[in-house]
């Protein structure tokens, strides 16, 4: 069976539609986005999704991926501000934000990014001295940061950040920085030797001064408790003679107690005298054989007397 002319032009043409079609269907992926130039001139920029172009006059120029991109910083030497080389190299982070400027405002900008933060790098640690570049690496980063977006807007770029990797200083820099680092580490050590014998100095002070003040207050409770002990004897021991006094006062006021105390009188003044003869070399004779009773009527005379004013 032989096809006719007619069916074959059907079916070339309806092929060739096929194929214009398809070539005019574009689905760019998601986080992309295609530059479409009609006749070599820019005509639009095509986002993620389904987009047409018109076959054979339009092309893609350019795909551009809108993700975050790292891009390694090559080692380079670097002079700072206390004329120290030191080799350092870094990471940069960046992505497009305008397609149609990564590709007419710049041939590569990967390269050119790169190149200036490779520029940017070596004109901010020329700012600082050598000290300050390891312990104000945040700041670095940021001011490295803020110079390159400055410099890299007019090609769609944004950069997100910038990571210094290594600072290597040469040999001798870091012996040196050893031999400081280790001095400063044995400056410490005796610092904080010398503050705990200040601090035990003025713990063993304070125990002092505070046991020689418990000592006081302890003597001083003793001296008051004392002082208050013999008082108390003192009132016990009136008291016990006032009482005493008293009892014997009421006893004198009576027959009875009259007769004891004549008793009493009589019995003292005998030992009385014969202490003194005992003692003494000289004799003393009494003028009447009644001395001891004529002493004790007297006694009796007074206590009466007493008694009487009572």
């Amino acid at each position: 069976m032989y096809l006719s002319l007619s069916t074959i032009i059907s079916v070339c043409l309806f092929i060739f539609v096929l194929v214009v079609l398809k070539s005019g269907i574009k689905f760019v992926p998601q986080n992309r986005a295609w530059v479409i130039e009609r006749f070599g001139k820019y005509q639009s920029t095509k986002e993620a999704g389904l987009n047409f172009i018109i076959p054979f006059i339009d092309a893609v120029s350019a795909d551009r991926s809108l993700k975050e991109q790292a891009q390694d910083v090559p080692s380079q030497s670097v002079i700072t501000k206390d004329n120290i080389s030191l080799a350092v190299d870094g990471v940069l982070y960046f992505r497009v934000l305008d397609p149609y400027k990564a590709t007419y405002g710049v041939d590569d900008y990967t390269f050119a990014v790169t190149q200036l933060a490779q520029t940017t790098m070596r004109s901010e640690l020329g700012k600082m001295e050598l000290d300050r570049t390891f312990e104000e690496r945040n700041q670095l980063n940021a001011s490295i940061v803020t110079a390159i977006n400055q410099a890299a807007e007019p090609w769609g770029i944004q950069v997100l950040r910038y990571e210094i990797k290594d600072i290597v200083p040469p040999n001798s820099i870091m012996e040196s920085m050893e031999a400081q680092m280790k001095a400063e580490r044995v400056k410490r050590a005796q610092i904080l030797e010398s503050e705990g014998d200040r601090q035990a100095a003025i713990n063993v002070a304070e125990g002092q001064k505070q046991a020689q003040v418990l000592a006081a207050e302890a003597d001083k409770a003793e001296q008051v408790l004392k002082a208050e002990g013999e008082a108390k004897a003192i009132l016990a021991v009136a008291q016990a003679q006032a009482e005493a006094l008293q009892l014997v006062g009421e006893s004198a006021n009576t027959t009875p107690g009259q007769k004891a105390i004549q008793l009493d009188l009589a019995t003292k003044a005998i030992e009385a005298k014969q202490a003194i003869a005992k003692e003494s070399s000289v004799v003393l004779l009494p003028e009447s054989s009644t001395d001891a009773t004529s002493m004790v009527a007297s006694a009796m005379t007074i206590i009466n007397t007493l008694n009487k004013k009572d």
